[in-house]
C-alpha cells in the first residue's frame, strides 16, 4: 500500500467514520476524521445497548478508540467542520474550520472548573432530559477524555472563572477559531443521522406532555450514564410509570413527515420494551404498530423479546393523537385488525421518531443527494463515498460492514 500518498478524509467521526478510519489506517493509508461533536462516537456513543446482543456500546468503541489512539496514521478534529472542498477524485483541497474549545490537551478532567462555573445548560448528550455545567465533559467516556466550554451559553467572564480554577493551565480564554488545510485523495462521508424533530409531532404531544418522550430520549433513561442513571421514570415527576406505550412510526412513512422507512425502528422499541420489562416485570406494555419489521435473524429477536409476556399488548394501528389525561395520557387509535377506534391510558408514552440524513449543510462539488438528503455515493467516477446512515437508514452492525467496504474503496480512489 505504499503507493497511497494522499490522506483519507473522513467527514463524521460516529461508528461508520471511525470503523472507516481504523480500517483504512490499518491497511496503509493515512486519514482525517473531522467530527462536529466534541467528542468521537458519533450516537453510538448515546445507546443503551445494541440489539440483539444487548451489550453497551462501549464495547466496541473503546477498542476501536484504542486503535486511534496508537495510530501515527490517523488524525482526528472534533468540534470542527469541513467549511470548502474543490478538486475532484484523487485531488481534493480540503479546508477544515476547527472552533475553539476552550480546554486544551493539558485537561486532565479533574472537575475543578465546572464546580465554579454556574451557568448550566441542557444537556446535549441526554437529548435535553437533564442540564449540566456550561464546562463539562461531554459524557464518561468520552474521547478525547477532555472538557467541552459551550461558548454559546456561557459569558467569558464564567470562562475566566474556570480558567482561574484549572491549576493545570487547560484552560485558554483567548482561543480563536483555526483551519487546517488538507489534500487528499479520497472523501469518505460519514455525517450519520439526526431523530426527526419531535416538535413536528403535535398531535402526538410531542415537545408539549412532558410524559411523551423519543425513542433515542429512552436510550438515555434506561443509560447507567443518563440522567436517572439508569432507572427508568417519567420525566414530568421522577415516579416510575404504572403502564407505557410504545408508538411506533412516529412521523415516519408520512406524507406529511419522512417518507421512508427507517428499518430499525421497530427493533429498537422491542429492545426498549426489553429494558422496562426488566425493571418492571408486570406493568402493562402496549406497542402500536404498522407492522413489525424485524427481518432475517432478528426475527428471533422479536420472539424473544414478545414471546410469552402477558403484559405485553400489540395493537396493529397508527397512533392518531395522544392528550392529558389527569395524570394519564389518552392514545387514539385506530386497530386495523378490527377497523375500529380504540383508545388507551398509559402514564408515559414513547414515539419511535424515524432516523433522518444529518447532512448539516455540507456542500461538496460531485456529492449529489437523493430526495430524502441521502447520499447518492458514485465513488468511481467522484472520490466520494457514502457510508452508514448517511447513505441509508441502517442499523450499527451493517453499519460496520459498509464502513469496512467504504475503507477498501477509499484507497483505491487514492491510487
Amino acid at each position: 500500500m505504499a503507493d497511497i500518498s494522499k490522506p483519507i478524509l473522513v467527514i463524521g467521526g460516529g461508528i461508520s467514520g471511525v470503523t472507516t478510519a481504523v480500517e483504512a489506517a490499518e491497511a496503509g493509508a493515512k486519514v482525517v476524521i473531522v467530527e462536529s461533536n466534541p467528542y468521537l462516537g458519533g450516537r453510538v456513543a448515546q445507546l443503551h445497548q445494541y440489539f440483539p446482543k444487548l451489550c453497551p456500546p462501549n464495547c466496541g468503541l473503546e477498542i476501536n478508540f484504542k486503535r486511534i489512539k496508537f495510530n501515527p496514521d490517523i488524525t482526528f478534529y472534533t468540534d470542527a467542520k469541513v467549511t470548502s472542498v474543490s478538486g475532484s477524485r484523487g485531488n481534493f483541497d480540503v479546508t477544515i474550520t476547527l472552533n475553539p474549545r476552550f480546554v486544551n490537551e493539558k485537561c486532565t478532567a479533574c472537575g475543578e472548573c465546572e464546580k465554579v462555573c454556574a451557568t448550566e445548560v441542557p444537556s446535549k448528550f441526554n437529548y435535553g432530559l437533564n442540564k449540566v455545567k456550561a464546562i463539562s465533559l461531554p459524557h464518561e467516556m468520552a474521547f478525547p477524555n477532555r472538557y467541552w466550554f459551550d461558548a454559546s451559553a456561557a459569558s467569558l467572564d464564567e470562562l475566566k472563572k474556570c480558567a482561574a480554577a484549572c491549576k493545570y493551565g487547560a484552560i485558554d480564554p483567548d482561543a480563536k477559531p483555526e483551519t487546517v488545510t488538507v489534500n487528499a485523495g479520497a472523501i469518505v462521508v460519514a455525517t450519520g443521522w439526526k431523530p426527526y424533530d419531535m416538535a413536528s409531532l403535535d398531535l402526538l404531544g410531542a415537545g408539549q406532555l412532558p410524559n411523551v418522550i423519543s425513542n433515542v430520549q429512552m436510550e438515555r433513561l434506561a443509560a447507567e450514564n443518563g440522567p436517572t442513571k439508569g432507572k427508568i421514570l417519567r420525566p414530568a415527576d421522577q415516579k416510575e410509570p404504572e403502564s407505557i406505550a410504545f408508538v411506533q412510526c412516529a412521523g415516519s412513512r408520512d406524507e406529511n413527515h419522512l417518507k421512508q422507512c427507517s428499518s430499525i425502528c421497530c427493533l429498537a422499541s422491542l429492545k426498549q420494551i426489553n429494558y422496562v420489562r426488566q425493571q418492571y416485570p408486570d406493568i402493562p406494555i402496549y406497542m402500536f404498530y404498522i407492522d413489525v419489521r424485524a427481518n432475517g435473524r432478528y426475527e428471533d429477536f422479536f420472539v424473544k423479546v414478545a414471546k410469552d409476556d402477558a403484559n405485553l399488548t400489540l395493537v396493529k394501528g397508527k397512533v392518531a393523537s395522544i392528550k392529558q389525561d389527569g395524570p394519564d395520557l389518552l392514545l387514539e387509535a385506530e386497530d386495523t385488525l378490527t377497523g375500529k377506534k380504540t383508545s388507551q391510558k398509559v402514564n408515559m408514552a414513547v414515539l419511535a421518531t424515524g432516523m433522518q440524513p444529518a447532512r448539516n449543510g455540507l456542500s461538496i462539488p460531485g456529492l449529489d443527494y437523493d430526495d430524502m438528503d441521502f447520499v447518492i455515493s458514485e465513488p468511481d467516477t467522484t472520490g466520494i463515498i457514502g457510508v452508514g446512515c448517511a447513505k441509508s437508514p441502517v442499523e450499527v452492525v451493517q453499519c460496520m460492514r459498509n464502513a469496512t467496504g467504504a475503507a477498501l474503496k477509499a484507497i483505491q480512489c487514492c491510487k
